[in-house]
């Protein structure tokens, strides 16, 4: 046992005298970020983002699709396998400073030729013509970790679990928003439905207004068709957007992780509200809110621990072996103490000499890897503020766009009516009667899309700023 003891203390000796961790620094990329973000009239501190779910989206039909979807959703349910997975691995790499600890026993039976040296020796030792051995022993391995490398390797188990996190969060950003993006879509859609139920009507009685005129003789029979075909033209409207309907509401219902079928809405596209102050904050706090850039960051540092793996595999490795237990040539006194006792220590420093450059290649190539992850960090940044930046834009821009299109719907519509009646006193014909019903059913249209539109980019800037996991 004092020789055992001398061996690691020696071996504890040499250890200190290497023991220079390579401990690999992190430079942070500074990604070049705008101090305010385009189409932003001050720079605010505040942002939307930092809204939870449930306060931004204030409908309660709404909020429920959205509890259901985060509850159900089969990509939300895959990626917290995901992250469960990685949970398990970065458990076990927290075991790998530790040392590896194994238990056999064997037994073995060997009988020589009576003709070998061996045969001869036993039989004139022994007395016997076969020779036993039974073993059971622990067996130890450990590495130093002089250079860092198991510590960098506990770093990249903890960094990809981490990336599974943010990964989760990023989907459920994008669950969120296009349950919020469906939600909003069937509302405009049973807002035109209901304008072209409408139209119909006002069609209804034009062809009734142009039979009857007709009858009299006052016009012709191509008003009664035109008139005729701009009411079967509002039906097959009325039928395209009660198809349009039912695959939307499939595909919500697959959304919110639910067989397709009915949604149910207790409002209007009207009698939506979403916050009215929707500052985009800083393009900085931004960064570090969105879960997808957050994550290729992760990446980053994964591949710059992977960088000192590389390097570490390039310095001599300090290795421990040890072994002991019960041995003994007769079963019945196997386990004799202590005369069956045995045990031994093995240590070593090796040092790579030549591997065919793969130690060199593998560094090279980590230290390539990380250079690419730095672009990829940067793209992502990037991208993120690009996506900010279009959500403001369209967001001011359909502020106008609704307004506009609410001013030509009224003008429209008094159209209509002024049409009608010249129409009835024989003052007008039945063209203008129905290029007056197309335009005002164009322009509701279009008024009820600029809304969901407008709805849309609120939703988008919400998403893009990094909202929706909280």
């Amino acid at each position: 046992m004092k020789k055992i003891k001398n061996i690691i203390i020696t071996f504890a000796v040499a250890l200190g005298s290497v023991s220079c961790v390579s401990k690999l620094a992190y430079q942070e990329p500074k990604p070049e970020l705008p101090e305010t973000f385009a189409y932003t009239a001050t720079a605010d501190t505040a942002s939307v983002a930092d809204l939870e779910w449930k306060q931004f989206f204030s409908d309660p039909v709404l909020q429920g699709l959205i509890e259901k979807g985060i509850k159900n959703n089969y990509d939300l349910q895959i990626a917290l396998k995901q992250v469960a997975a990685s949970q398990e691995r970065l458990k076990q790499a927290k075991y790998l400073q530790y040392p590896d600890i194994g238990f056999g026993v064997s037994a073995q039976i060997s009988k020589p030729s009576k003709n070998s040296m061996n045969g001869q020796s036993l039989n004139l030792f022994l007395g016997q013509s076969h020779v036993e051995d039974y073993n059971a022993a622990f067996n130890l391995s450990w590495e130093a970790d002089i250079w860092g490398k198991i510590k960098n390797q506990q770093e990249v188990s903890r960094m990809q679990y981490l990336q599974t996190y943010e990964a989760t969060k990023a989907i459920q950003t994008q669950v969120v928003a296009a349950i919020a993006q469906g939600y909003y879509n069937l509302l405009m859609l049973d807002r035109q439905l209901q304008i072209a139920k409408s139209n119909l009507e006002l069609s209804t009685n034009t062809l009734s207004i142009t039979e009857k005129m007709w009858q009299s003789g006052d016009t012709t029979s191509l008003g009664v068709q035109q008139a005729t075909a701009q009411k079967q033209s509002t039906e097959l409207l009325i039928t395209q957007l009660e198809q349009n309907m039912a695959i939307q509401e499939n595909a919500l219902s697959i959304l919110v992780g639910e067989n397709p079928g009915k949604i149910s809405r207790t409002i209007e596209m009207s009698e939506t509200s979403l916050p009215q102050n929707i500052s985009a904050g800083l393009p900085a706090a931004m960064v570090s809110r969105r879960p997808d850039v957050r994550q290729q960051e992760l990446v980053l540092l994964e591949s710059n621990a992977l960088v000192g793996i590389a390097q570490a595999n390039m310095y001599p490795a300090l290795r421990i072996t040890a072994n002991g237990g019960v041995n003994s040539f007769k079963i019945d006194n196997w386990f004799q103490i202590p005369a069956s006792l045995f045990g031994s220590v093995l240590g070593g420093l090796t040092q790579p000499v030549f591997q065919k450059r793969q130690l060199k290649t593998d560094l090279n190539v980590a230290k390539i890897q990380r250079e690419k992850n730095v672009l990829a960090f940067r793209q992502s940044v990037l991208n993120a503020v690009g996506e900010v930046s279009d959500a403001l834009v369209s967001n001011e821009s359909l502020k106008v766009q609704e307004q506009k299109a609410s001013e030509q719907v009224t003008t429209l519509k008094n159209g209509i009516k002024s049409a009608e009646m010249l129409y009835k006193g024989g003052m007008a014909n039945y063209l203008e009667v129905i290029t007056a019903q197309g335009n005002s059913l164009q322009a509701e249209l279009n008024l009820a899309s600029v809304k969901r539109q407008r709805l849309s980019s609120i939703v988008d800037l919400y998403r893009a700023l990094g909202g929706g996991w909280k």
